[in-house]
């Protein structure tokens, strides 16, 4: 059965763009076209599709109000299409907290190929489980105080990832474990997010810069189009590279795995989150065999269980858990004072 789609673009030019690549994937049918969302609202009510595809600037009503109506009076899967710059990660970064599956940058100069992956994000999106939006979570209150015990927290995520890292990382204590996280987002998206993130918790979280040294209290996300890598062992440092994609991503949370076994031999935590694919898979699997405490999303908090189900159908995770439940784990596990038995 073909997923249906409604293409909702004030540019008749992009709509057709759209379209044509939707189009040539047999499993993909484009049901209906609108150039603004009143003319949306009607043709979605009508034609009930699996997943929308919806500009963020548009006549008559922008795509961010639209799409919190989508959100509040018909839950669809909902791709935003939009342009790559540092206002629009703004935007799409809003988009993703109301709801949004994913955001496609439209094809230029600097992103030629951005529409390669629109199929297969809709036909993911068609398959999500849209989880319901997540109020900003109180810290975790720990029994006793809590001092980090000296190891690395590692997390990876892609798709349905902003949402779960607020999730968990608003969670965190001011003396949160020292972080490093690897988010498949554009260049233009990271800056962003780090900086709503730093809003949101009470760490410091900044995104990330070759030089920077990892100490309890900081979080850093690897910036777009860069893999993250620690050198250094009693006091690591961050390198960013710029070499090939690995898994087809860069950066790749298995290159940033990799890497923090090297420095810590297996003393650290490795956490893999939402996301399509299969990246980090291999690289949670070394560090647990290693030693190293490894978690993994479940199914029913996932908006998309590739990577937490690749990871687990490897043996790499050792503790499956709901979002909800895993920023009390890691604190409970990096806690110098943790009692002896587990959550």
């Amino acid at each position: 059965m073909s997923v249906r789609v409604v293409v909702v673009d004030d540019s008749a030019t992009m709509r057709a763009v759209i379209t044509a690549t939707l189009r040539a994937d047999p499993e993909i049918e484009v049901v209906g076209q609108a150039a603004d969302p009143h003319e949306a609202r009607q043709i979605i009510k009508q034609l009930a599709p699996d997943v929308i595809t919806l500009d963020i600037e548009m006549p008559n009503m922008d795509g961010l109000a639209f799409l919190e109506k989508i959100m509040r009076l018909r839950p669809t899967p909902v791709i935003m299409v939009s342009t790559l710059t540092q206002a629009g990660a703004e935007v799409n970064l809003r988009a993703l907290e109301i709801g949004a599956f994913d955001c496609v940058a439209k094809p230029s100069s600097y992103a030629p190929d951005s529409f390669n992956t629109l199929s297969e994000k809709v036909k993911a999106a068609a398959r999500s489980r849209r989880q319901p939006r997540l109020a900003v979570a109180r810290p975790v209150k720990m029994e006793g105080s809590y001092t980090p015990d000296g190891r690395i927290v590692g997390i990876g995520s892609s798709t349905g990832g902003v949402e779960a890292l607020i999730a968990i990382l608003s969670k965190f204590p001011v003396n949160c474990p020292p972080t490093i996280i690897s988010q498949h987002m554009p260049p233009s998206f990271t800056k962003s997010f780090a900086a709503r993130l730093n809003k949101l918790c009470q760490p410091e979280v900044s995104e990330a810069q070759s030089g920077d040294r990892l100490r309890p209290g900081q979080i850093f996300l690897c910036p777009g189009e860069f893999h993250l890598e620690l050198s250094g062992v009693n006091a690591p440092v961050i390198q960013l590279s710029a070499a090939e994609r690995v898994n087809g991503h860069r950066p790749s949370v298995d290159v940033m795995f990799q890497s923090l076994l090297r420095v810590s031999g297996g003393n650290a935590i490795g956490v893999i989150l939402t996301g399509l694919g299969r990246d980090g898979a291999e690289g949670l699997l070394a560090l647990r065999q290693a030693g190293a405490e490894t978690i993994g999303q479940d199914e029913g908090s996932s908006v998309v269980y590739g990577m937490p189900r690749a990871a687990f159908e490897i043996g790499a995770v050792a503790r499956q858990l709901p979002l909800e439940r895993i920023a009390e784990r890691i604190l409970t596990s990096s806690n110098a004072h943790r009692r002896e038995h587990a959550v």
